[in-house]
C-alpha cells in the first residue's frame, strides 16, 4: 500500500522517493496545481489518482478520460496519476497528447463520465496540475476539491481491481473536425493563429482552416516546451502586444491568441488593439441575442459593467447574471440557468447548445467569433468594438500573496469596504452603491465605476480590476490612488505581475 503523503519532504533524499509529497495548498477551488518537485512529486502524483479514482466511485463512476499537455514532464505525470487511478479500478481512456477542451470533448466522444486533464494551463514552466471531472460538461468545484483533497491527503483511498488503461486514437482528428463545424465562412479572412508555442499550436491552425479561414497566419504555434517568447497566455499584455505587432505588420483582419492548454482565447483587432475577452464577451452576447430573444448570460466579477446597462441586449429582452470567477463557477452557473453562454474576462467562454456542448473551449469560442464577423459582412472587428459604450478597464493585476493568507488579506478588504459604505463614505468622491461579494468584492460607484479584489483560485496572489466610465486617468486613478495603496498597508501583499 502506498504510504499516507507528507508535505516535509525534499528532493534527493531517500524519503522523496518511497513517500508521497503533496502539498495541502495544491488542492484549489476547482482543480489542482503544484510546482513539480518541491510541492508535489510522482509518487503524489500516483496519490492524487488513487484519490481520484476512489472519489468517482463514491459517485457512481469509473469511466474516465485523461489527457496532457505539451510540457517536458506531463507525460510522466499523466503516467503516475494513470497508475493511481488503475489501482483504484478505474477504466482509463487515455487520449494522448491534448488541449484540456479536447479532453471534455472526449468524454462526449468516448461516452465517459469523468475527466482528468493534466495541465498547468497557463502557469509558468515547473507547475502542474490536473482539471477534473465527472459530470460533463462540468469539472469539480470546492465541494469535489475537498473530499479530493481529504482522500489524498489522509490516505483514506480505496484500491480495488478490474483497472484498465486504453491507449485511444484518432480523438484529435473527430475533435478538431467537431470545432470546426461551427461555422463555415463565406467571408474572406486572415487571421493570425498565435498560440505561444504552448499545446494549442498542434489543433488550433488546422481547426481555423477548416472553418474557412481564407488566409492564416501561424505565429509560434510550433510546440516548444521551454516557451521560449513568452508564456501563453493571451491574459497577459506580453502575448497580447506580440499579437497586436503581428496583425499592424501584416494587416490581418484579427489575431486569436490560445493559451497553454487551448481552452481560452484572446482577441486582437484589425487596428492592433487589444480586445479583454468580457468586451469580445459582450459583442458576442449582442450579435447572439438578435438570433436568441431572452437570452440569459453569465458572466464574472472581473468583467465589465457594460453588460448590466447595454441598450441592445435590454431591447433583445437578455438578461445578465455576474458570478464568481473562476472556470469551474462560471460553466456550473451557466449549465444550472440554461444560459445561452457564459463570459469570464480571463478569455474563458462557455457556449450551450446550440452553439457548443458547454465547456470552455478557445477553438469553439474563436468560431463564435469568426461567425459574427461572417454575419457583419460590412464591419471589421473595430467597427464592432467601437459600437459598444465606452467604458475603461484595466488589465488583470495580481500582487503576489501566498496560498496560505490571501483568503485572509481578501477578507479584510471586504470588511473594510463594507464599512466605508455602511459609514456613508466615497471612493474619489463617488458614493458606493452596491457590493457583490460572492467572489471577493466588487465596489460599485454611482457613476457606474468599479473596482474589484479577490483572491487567486489557482496562483498565489491576489487579483485586481478596475472600470471607469469617465476615462483612462480616472481608471488609472482608482487603481493607482485607492486600491493600491489600500493593498499596500497589508504587509502580506507583494510585487504585481504588471500594473496600469
Amino acid at each position: 500500500m502506498l504510504p499516507v503523503p507528507r508535505a516535509d519532504l525534499v528532493p534527493n533524499t531517500w524519503d522523496y522517493e518511497i513517500t508521497p509529497l503533496v502539498k495541502a495548498t495544491g488542492f484549489r477551488e476547482y482543480d489542482a496545481r503544484w510546482l513539480f518537485g518541491p510541492e508535489i512529486n510522482l509518487l503524489g502524483i500516483q496519490a492524487l489518482g488513487l484519490g481520484l479514482g476512489t472519489l468517482i466511485h463514491e459517485m457512481g463512476q469509473k469511466r474516465i478520460v485523461v489527457g496532457h499537455d505539451y510540457r517536458s514532464y506531463s507525460l510522466s505525470i499523466k503516467q503516475a496519476l494513470t497508475i493511481g487511478l488503475v489501482a483504484a479500478g478505474c477504466e482509463v481512456l487515455d487520449i494522448g497528447l491534448a488541449v484540456s477542451p479536447m479532453a471534455y470533448f472526449a468524454q462526449f466522444d468516448l461516452d465517459a463520465p469523468c475527466v482528468a486533464m493534466v495541465t498547468a494551463s497557463h502557469n509558468e514552466n515547473g507547475w502542474t496540475g490536473v482539471k477534473m471531472g465527472a459530470q460533463r460538461p462540468l469539472t469539480f468545484g470546492p465541494d469535489e476539491m475537498g473530499r479530493l483533497k481529504e482522500l489524498v491527503l489522509g490516505g483514506k483511498w480505496e484500491q480495488r481491481p478490474g483497472g484498465s488503461v486504453a491507449h485511444i486514437a484518432g480523438v484529435a482528428e473527430r475533435y478538431i473536425a467537431d470545432a470546426a463545424s461551427r461555422v463555415t465562412l463565406k467571408r474572406p479572412l486572415t487571421v493570425v493563429a498565435a498560440c505561444g508555442n504552448g499545446t494549442a499550436g498542434a489543433f488550433a491552425p488546422q481547426a481555423l482552416l477548416k472553418m474557412g479561414v481564407a488566409t492564416l497566419i501561424e505565429m509560434d504555434c510550433e510546440l516548444d516546451w521551454t516557451f521560449p517568447k513568452y508564456n501563453p497566455n493571451p491574459e497577459d499584455s506580453v502575448m497580447l502586444h506580440a499579437m497586436a505587432e503581428m496583425v499592424r505588420s501584416t494587416g490581418a483582419d484579427l489575431a486569436l491568441g490560445f493559451d497553454g492548454d487551448g481552452d481560452r482565447c484572446g482577441v486582437v483587432d484589425d487596428e492592433g488593439e487589444e480586445i479583454f475577452a468580457d468586451k469580445i464577451g459582450l459583442m458576442l452576447a449582442r450579435d447572439l441575442s438578435y438570433l436568441h430573444k431572452d437570452a440569459t448570460f453569465v458572466v464574472d466579477v472581473k468583467s465589465t459593467g457594460l453588460f448590466a446597462t447595454d441598450e441592445v441586449l435590454k431591447a433583445n429582452g437578455a438578461k445578465t447574471v455576474y458570478w464568481k470567477t473562476g472556470h469551474s463557477y462560471i460553466k456550473r452557473k451557466t449549465a444550472e440557468l440554461g444560459a445561452l453562454a457564459g463570459f469570464e474576462k480571463s478569455g474563458h467562454f462557455f457556449m450551450n447548445p446550440p452553439i457548443g456542448r458547454g465547456y470552455d473551449d478557445g477553438l469553439v469560442a474563436a468560431a463564435a467569433i469568426l461567425a459574427m464577423l461572417d454575419r457583419n459582412p460590412g464591419k471589421k472587428l473595430s467597427d464592432l468594438k467601437k459600437a459598444l459604450p465606452v467604458a475603461y478597464t484595466s488589465l488583470t493585476m495580481s500582487p503576489h500573496c501566498a496560498d496560505e493568507v490571501k483568503y485572509g488579506v481578501v477578507d479584510s478588504v471586504v470588511a473594510e469596504y463594507t464599512a466605508l459604505r455602511d459609514a456613508g463614505g466615497t471612493i474619489l468622491g463617488r458614493k458606493i452603491v452596491d457590493l457583490i461579494t460572492v467572489n471577493g468584492v466588487r465596489v460599485a460607484l454611482e457613476d457606474g465605476s468599479w473596482v474589484l479584489v479577490r483572491a487567486s483560485s489557482n496562483k498565489p496572489e491576489v487579483v485586481v480590476v478596475v472600470e471607469s466610465t469617465q476615462s483612462e486617468d480616472d481608471m488609472r486613478r482608482l487603481f493607482h490612488e485607492e486600491v493600491k495603496p489600500r493593498l499596500a498597508k497589508r504587509p502580506e501583499v507583494g510585487k504585481y505581475n504588471q500594473e496600469i
